[in-house]
């Protein structure tokens, strides 16, 4: 959230200013958010207007999904909720001579996250995030794929030792949910909620067709969000144009994008 108002143009007064009591009501959030940054962004947030259309869609679509609570299983809503780190990387993990972790900094954007923030793989087994690698999303998750198990083996063994020594339950176990996460394609909707600047290839390449289905091989992939706008309800289908049309005239200037505040 706090990129979204540094780099991302997006008014204070639009960030949440209470706590939540469930992850959906997070994720909703989360979802909303995305709508005010496209709304807010003024330079070089479209290219055209189909592209402004596909975000829009994107955006409203990945909403409706959380209004309706089907991002996720019900299982973890209430919690109970663990401590997340937005900024935890390799970067930030200083070892000793001896390679052993000594200690971890920044932490300054931490905070109690819903539990499928936990059970996502970490992107950073790559070093690179999914949306600047050179050769684009599919081959990111490609070479993930073949980070991932060598990352859960390592977790698995020390799991087995910590239980091994009564540290850990056999039920707390994180590698079978992590292993599960990424099976279930939920590490990409936590990715999408996650990182508003990735959402759009994230949603149209992975979640689109896992919620709302294949369309037919005739149809074009750039123009899949157009065979989805029925899904959306009338008020938000009607409200499309003039959004579109606004965009577009903000493109003809740009603009100091600045908040004094």
């Amino acid at each position: 959230m706090n990129e979204l108002v540094r780099v991302g143009t997006l008014p204070q007064q639009k960030l949440p200013t209470a706590p939540f009591s469930s992850s959906s009501a997070y994720f909703q959030s989360l979802a909303a958010l995305h709508i005010d940054h496209l709304a807010a962004r003024r330079n070089d947030a479209v290219d055209s207007k189909a592209d402004c259309g596909r975000k829009y869609a994107a955006r409203h679509l990945f909403h409706k999904l959380s209004r309706e609570r089907r991002l996720f299983s019900s299982e973890h809503d209430k919690g109970p909720f663990k401590l997340w780190c937005d900024d935890l990387r390799p970067s930030n993990i200083l070892l000793d001579a001896n390679y052993q972790i000594v200690a971890v900094i920044d932490w300054e954007f931490s905070y109690a996250a819903p539990n499928e923030f936990t059970f996502a793989p970490p992107w950073w087994l790559l070093l690179e995030q999914p949306e600047y690698w050179k050769d684009g999303l599919d081959d990111w998750a490609e070479a993930y794929k073949a980070r991932l198990p060598v990352f859960l083996e390592a977790m698995t063994e020390a799991e087995d030792d910590y239980i091994a020594s009564g540290k850990l339950q056999e039920d707390q176990r994180l590698s079978g949910k992590i292993r599960e996460s990424w099976a279930s394609g939920d590490f990409w909707t936590v990715y999408a909620a996650w990182k508003s600047f990735a959402f759009d290839s994230v949603y149209w390449k992975e979640l689109d067709s896992r919620f709302f289905g294949l369309l037919v091989a005739t149809c074009d992939p750039e123009d899949v969000w157009k065979e989805r706008l029925g899904l959306l309800d009338q008020q938000t289908q009607s409200a499309m144009e003039s959004f579109v049309e606004r965009k577009m005239l903000e493109t003809e200037t740009r603009v100091l994008a600045w908040d004094p505040d």
